[in-house]
């Protein structure tokens, strides 16, 4: 595949004590055409699959939050849909998705419907965005540990208000915040740190629907100095499902998040 489309992700820098990226990888609509020749929806069908699977706006909380908080996190966005690549998927059997179609390289959509044809070759996608945004990412990670001993990787999301028939475990709870968490990469403080940043907004919950954190994979489980969380924000909350406008608790939201920046433990 060639190597002629813009780079699919982008690090914004942040300030250089701060241990906290702000991952964003959901955000983004973008499909390049090389790409989305393999896809088999017409315009109009894309057009609705990217409403239901696109984390709308989450590029623009994660923006705002930065602005606002005392120490500037900084941003690690994926500028390319992830109907490309999944970039928090494992690109192998490790992956629980694969059972609906949406390993790495999606086969199926938010509907179960087809998305690509099912013998798809998933390497050259692999190869062209996956890797580099892994490796980009671990960098990124090594960075902020070389230069402040740690690093706090905080994973922004979105998820819809009803579940979609993809959602493997979508028959739970479904607060306005989910907070995902991993047992070696999620110490309590952190965990407590994002309760009180969205108690004064926003019931939370634990691991439901979605749950788990993204580390690179040459620190999971392995470097403790990495710490992990995951804020799934349910959408009816800030924006207009599916798909549409941001509404004004974007801005609440966005000072929440500031605060769980600004109250990660020293």
């Amino acid at each position: 595949m060639p190597h002629t489309d813009a780079p699919s992700f982008e690090l914004l820098p942040g300030a250089d004590r701060s241990p906290v990226i702000l991952h964003v990888p959901h955000s983004a609509r973008h499909i390049p055409p090389a790409v989305r020749s393999g896809i088999v929806l017409d315009d109009a069908t894309l057009e609705r699959e990217l409403d239901h699977i696109t984390d709308a706006h989450t590029d623009r909380l994660a923006e705002a939050a930065a602005g606002l908080a005392r120490v500037a996190p900084w941003r690690f966005v994926n500028r390319a849909s992830r109907l490309v690549v999944d970039p928090e998927r494992f690109p192998d059997e490790r992956e629980e998705m694969l059972s609906v179609g949406m390993g790495a390289v999606y086969t199926r959509t938010t509907h179960r419907e087809l998305l690509r044809p099912a013998d798809t070759d998933p390497a050259p996608l692999i190869d062209r965005y996956f890797r580099p945004y892994a490796q980009a990412m671990a960098d990124a990670v090594a960075d902020r540990l070389a230069a402040t001993g740690r690093a706090v990787v905080i994973d922004v999301h979105s998820y819809p208000s009803a579940a979609l028939p993809y959602e493997l475990h979508g028959e739970g709870p479904r607060p306005p915040i989910c907070l995902g968490t991993d047992p070696f990469h999620t110490p309590p403080e952190l965990l407590a740190a994002a309760e009180r940043a969205f108690a004064s907004g926003d019931e939370t919950g634990l691991d439901s629907p979605f749950s788990g954190t993204y580390v690179p994979l040459e620190f999971y489980g392995k470097d403790a100095r990495v710490g992990a969380l995951m804020v799934e924000i349910r959408r009816d909350t800030y924006m207009t499902e599916p798909g549409g406008p941001a509404g004004p608790g974007l801005t609440r939201l966005a000072s929440a998040l500031a605060a769980l920046v600004d109250a990660v433990p020293g």
